[in-house]
């Protein structure tokens, strides 16, 4: 079996809220988030996290401090480097100030990196004032110059906004507009996946050939059974392992469950039990 060249993970949709506050008086997203984390450090090979967007619930200031803690606690001892998105629930000059430690500015998000040859290009795809998402001719411009150069190992790239049709009718109208343009700016490249977030639930299409991934979310999962006139948060929490080969990405929906509640049973073990041990 081939064995991916770089392991990333996603988290998405942390909604962290101030300390002493739970989300909707129930979700303890700080536990979540640093479950996830944790299992990220446990994997051993992870190159970068990507948090998707929606980090903190209401943009509040003392949410963004709470989660940079939470994250550089985890950098300092892992070393694994984590990069940062906007969402719809964020406010570009509030995530500056109180998660970056920048001056307050409105421009859109954008950035590029390279881990030991991938590339990983964070798109903001936030319309302010709104929640619905899309991405400006001159980001599109931008992200097109990024990929004129193609990367060693190719490229991921992210943003918020899932840039197809959604199966909740209320994530639908605020879903991602310009799916055709942004189709034809990646198009032929090294993209080998398109990650996001938004929905809280774990689906995939494709777009210009190549795989785009909607991850679940870390502070619920949003019910696609809840029906048409219904919006739905259960129980439920899921990050996402990314694990890109020479050519190709797949993405794998991962549970999150605080510690000391998770199943473990060694792989050669159960290979023996089923007849197929190595």
């Amino acid at each position: 079996m081939t064995a991916p060249t770089h392991t990333i993970v996603q988290i998405s949709d942390t909604h962290i809220v101030p300390e002493g506050a739970l989300l909707h008086d129930k979700v303890d997203t700080t536990a979540n988030l640093t479950a996830a984390l944790a299992g990220a450090e446990a994997l051993g090979n992870v190159k970068v996290v990507v948090l998707t967007g929606d980090l903190a619930d209401t943009a509040d200031q003392a949410a963004y401090r709470r989660l940079r803690a939470i994250v550089d606690e985890f950098t300092t001892r892992s070393g694994i480097p984590v990069l940062y998105m906007m969402g719809n629930h964020d406010e570009r000059a509030a995530f500056r100030t109180g998660l970056l430690g920048e001056e307050p500015s409105i421009e859109p998000y954008d950035h590029s990196s390279e881990h030991d040859g991938l590339r990983v290009i964070v798109m903001d795809s936030t319309v302010p004032g709104h929640h619905y998402g899309e991405c400006t001719p001159e980001q599109l411009d931008w992200l097109r110059t990024e990929l004129a150069t193609p990367a060693p190992a190719g490229t991921v790239l992210a943003l918020h906004h899932p840039p197809m049709p959604m199966a909740v009718p209320l994530m639908e109208e605020l879903g991602f507009r310009g799916i055709d343009e942004l189709a034809g700016v990646i198009r032929g490249t090294d993209v080998r996946i398109v990650l996001s977030g938004h929905a809280h639930h774990a689906a995939a299409t494709v777009l210009a050939g190549i795989p785009v991934w909607i991850s679940g979310a870390t502070a619920y999962t949003q019910d696609g059974f809840a029906g048409p006139e219904m919006l739905r948060g259960v129980v439920g929490a899921a990050c996402t392992r990314v694990d890109v080969y020479p050519g190709l990405a797949t993405a794998t929906s991962v549970p999150v469950t605080p510690p000391g509640t998770v199943y473990e049973a060694r792989v050669s073990e159960l290979l023996a039990m089923a007849g197929q041990a190595r």
